[in-house]
């Protein structure tokens, strides 16, 4: 009987965004792919370190072992990596208790073309060509960004941010808003508050768990002893009125977020050094360039914000 991928939380995830793999990219760059498989061979039984995304990955996973009646959750790598590079992957998860078991080594090729076929809400990256690759195909990506954000051994939670506009929501809004300013864009967001907005590229992902919290909450009424791991902010640059069009289009959608923050210019990461998200998702840079070395943060590409020129 096939395995039911249609009914998981899908991540699909490169082997660089878990891992941290300077060290055996350096030996590929110097010495070339030949003496880099050798490396690799020889080093199949030493962990990699931890890379960016490996506490939102520990995190996730761990909703599996907290719902084991669903086992909501797959983790799939997406890698241009060779099988044998594959070995030394599947057993750093296996050192750090990653239950990742499934994916594709490519060899060079570019993996966002099974992101898809893999049914994933997510591709993270640290390759921002193969992010924008994905999204240009209409596939849900972000490009992980260097941090030295530690992680939290002994903390199950996880948390996470998203961004609204060109993250959950598409970038309708924000090229209104870049066009004709604040004024014209708060009157215009104040006359179409009841008008919910196209969904963006990490809409479903949003909503998957979205759903997965829902569930922890209803497991909590009936066993007082569960305390639900997953919250989920929404850290967006609207205020009032603007605000009110994101709730109602989130409303639309039956999505649901632990905290909503409306930050009407001030800067996010005041909110995310509280919050601390193991993942935060903007599709703008400069909301992330300041917290970035604090907080494992994701670049989303998306939208005409990242592709000026663009028709």
């Amino acid at each position: 009987m096939p395995y039911p991928i249609e009914k998981k939380l899908v991540v699909a995830i490169a082997s660089s965004a878990v891992f941290d793999l300077t060290e055996a990219d350096s030996i590929f760059q110097k010495e070339g792919e030949a003496r880099y498989r050798i490396y690799q061979r020889e080093h199949t039984e030493t962990p990699f370190a931890k890379g960016v995304a490996f506490p939102f990955i520990r995190r996730l996973l761990n909703l599996n072992q907290a719902l084991p009646d669903e086992k909501p959750v797959e983790v799939i790598v997406l890698s241009r990596n060779d099988p044998e590079s594959g070995l030394r992957f599947f057993a750093s998860c296996k050192h750090y208790g990653l239950d990742i078991s499934r994916g594709a080594f490519l060899c060079g090729k570019d993996p966002y073309p099974y992101v898809e076929a893999f049914n994933a809400s997510l591709f993270l990256s640290a390759n921002e060509a193969d992010v924008r690759g994905a999204l240009d195909a209409g596939m849900p990506a972000g490009l992980v960004l260097p941090t030295r954000a530690p992680d939290e051994p002994d903390s199950n939670e996880l948390r996470v941010a998203f961004d609204f506009d060109g993250v959950l929501a598409g970038d309708e809004s924000e090229q209104f808003f870049q066009q004709n300013g604040l004024d014209s864009y708060h009157l215009s967001e104040e006359n179409k508050a009841d008008l919910p907005l196209a969904t963006g590229p990490l809409h479903k992902l949003a909503s998957k768990l979205s759903h997965l919290q829902q569930f922890e909450n209803e497991k909590s009424k009936l066993v007082p002893s569960y305390r639900p791991l997953l919250r989920i902010a929404v850290v967006t640059a609207r205020s009032a009125p603007a605000h009110a069009r994101c709730v109602r289009t989130l409303d639309k959608w039956g999505l649901s977020a632990t905290e909503t923050f409306f930050m009407g210019g001030i800067e996010k990461s005041r909110i995310l050094r509280v919050f601390k998200p193991h993942l935060f998702l903007d599709d703008q840079k400069t909301h992330l360039e300041s917290i970035a070395d604090e907080i494992p943060c994701v670049h989303i590409p998306f939208g005409k914000i990242n592709r000026p020129f663009s028709k």
